[in-house]
């Protein structure tokens, strides 16, 4: 199962958990919190692979494109050799040799761009992925911080003001 859906449980059983008589605090199974909370955990590594399969993939694209450039200009000074080796077209051939080698290099070059815009692409989706969970997760863990303290007893006023204040005005 996806992080996405794991969190949408968590989400689901906190919306479905039984109200606590006037307070807006409610009951959640701990141990099926606590479930999903580790199976998205284990579901978070995934995310992580597939973050290294884009950084991979983008290497590969670039070195492909490196490869393909250089095969290209190997091609364009081969060329360049063999119209110079030929007396009648000297000048041709060093005019035309230079044009396959410019156009070699920005074929290059746009390879390259193509290949970075890709990979930047893939690294912003998965940035968008990434930081959607860390939202969810960490308002999750806010949600179940807040039953648990409610479910200890923490009063509004110890929430708000901190223990040690509301127990001096107790106290006074």
């Amino acid at each position: 199962m996806h992080i996405v859906a794991r969190l949408q449980q968590m989400d689901e059983l906190i919306q479905e958990a039984k109200s606590m008589p006037l307070s807006s605090s409610v009951l959640v199974n701990r141990e099926e919190f606590l479930e999903l909370l580790e199976a998205a955990r284990s579901e978070l590594p995934e995310e992580i692979k597939q973050a290294r399969w884009i950084v991979k993939d983008r290497e590969e694209l670039l070195a492909k494109a490196r490869k393909t450039g250089e095969t290209v200009v190997q091609k364009a000074q081969d060329e360049q050799r063999r119209l110079l080796s030929q007396e009648a077209v000297v000048r041709e051939a060093v005019e035309e040799a230079d044009r396959v080698l410019a156009e070699a290099r920005e074929q290059g070059r746009q390879i390259r761009l193509e290949a970075e815009d890709y990979v930047d692409a893939k690294l912003a989706q998965f940035e968008i992925v990434l930081e959607k969970t860390y939202k969810e997760l960490a308002r999750s863990i806010g949600q179940v911080q807040r039953g648990r303290e409610k479910l200890r007893g923490v009063s509004p006023a110890q929430e708000e003001f901190g223990a040690e204040e509301t127990a001096m005005e107790q106290g006074a």
